[in-house]
């Protein structure tokens, strides 16, 4: 498709998606650096329905005034029409680059190309598209997200029982890294450990129900295994129902691991209500993502290896590069997991102890 073909499609996205932006816009301005447009950014907000994504969102404004970047922002609430419409819209404001972090990782092909056509780089966080080009993906290895939450239900059960997946959504990159990870290392590791694979499409409601559907049919499963916070509430609501929250020590334990890091999960972890979580870094992915678009407006470049911040940039397919930031288990005590370190869960590290 040519340049005028591309305007006259985003000429009309965004006349569609008017009211959309006018009800989901958050229009930021600069810090007054003096950066002016050669470092006017768009960032689009994925939801603002769980405590991860609304850190995420309050460190976004506090590290684009460090790095002096003036921002444009949206919120997609996971619809990705709406993340369509305000790229649209970024692109009408003249922003020099753009930070999004697609849900629906197939479906955002087009925007990127579109974006492409424009010289505008794309930073994404904490999702991967399938296809199309961005400048750097930021994320955390969600394969290890799902190895690590076998390894500890595994050795927790002694390698038998039943546990349940509250699954993500499988459209995108991340619900697909994680279930296929903790499946692959179940069959390998824990051959005995049934497993009970639940789709949510990362939505509490529908995960409290299967969840709860999954209890009445086998009352005696052992442990959880939750893609997300999201489904924490609901979780915790359907144990202490069922009188289930009892100390891991009590044979009627279930023991529980989350994704995501949030303050909620690792109090509930001192209090003993779940066991485990994966902290996924809602501070850095702010950080790196307004720094890596950044450097692509300036037109500097990055290849695979170590980084200066603790991370490792890898090579996902041809001109894809994607840095994975550290994103370690935390447990009650900080004891090893299969050979594997932990953090305690009161470990002032943690970006969820300091948010």
């Amino acid at each position: 498709m040519n340049r005028r073909a591309l305007t006259s499609v985003g000429l009309s996205l965004m006349l569609g998606a008017a009211a959309t932006f006018a009800a989901g816009c958050n229009r930021d301005s600069g810090d007054g650096t003096g950066t002016g447009s050669n470092q006017l950014v768009g960032v689009d907000y994925p939801r603002s329905d769980t405590d991860f994504w609304n850190s995420y969102i309050k460190y976004v404004p506090q590290y684009a005034q460090e790095l002096g970047v003036e921002l444009k922002t949206t919120n997609s609430q996971n619809d990705i029409a709406n993340l369509i419409s305000n790229t649209q819209t970024f692109m009408s404001q003249g922003v020099k680059g753009v930070v999004m972090a697609p849900q629906d990782t197939a479906a955002i092909a087009p925007t990127l190309s579109q974006l492409e056509s424009r010289d505008i780089p794309v930073v994404t966080i904490d999702t991967r598209p399938d296809t199309g080009k961005v400048f750097m993906v930021v994320r955390a290895d969600n394969r290890a997200y799902g190895t690590k939450a076998c390894q500890f239900l595994g050795t927790k059960l002694g390698g038998k029982g039943k546990v349940v997946m509250l699954q993500g959504g499988l459209d995108s990159i991340n619900g697909r890294d994680r279930t296929e990870a903790f499946n692959e290392c179940m069959q390998k590791e824990f051959p005995e450990i049934t497993v009970f694979g639940e789709a949510t499409d990362w939505k509490a409601d529908v995960a409290a129900s299967k969840l709860q559907t999954r209890f009445a049919s086998d009352p005696d499963i052992k442990g959880i295994y939750m893609q997300s916070s999201f489904a924490l509430s609901g979780t915790l609501q359907i144990l202490k129902q069922r009188g289930l929250q009892v100390p891991p020590t009590d044979p009627k334990h279930v023991f529980v691991v989350s994704n995501d890091g949030i303050p909620e999960e690792l109090k509930h972890i001192g209090e003993g209500l779940i066991d485990a979580t994966v902290s996924q870094p809602a501070d850095l992915y702010a950080k790196y993502g307004l720094e890596y678009v950044k450097a692509a407006i300036e037109g500097k470049t990055f290849q695979p290896g170590p980084t200066e911040h603790g991370s490792n940039i890898i090579q996902v397919r041809d001109g894809l590069l994607e840095d994975q930031l550290p994103a370690p288990l935390v447990t009650l005590d900080g004891a090893p997991i299969a050979g594997e370190p932990t953090v305690k869960f009161d470990d002032a590290s943690l970006w969820g102890n300091n948010a």
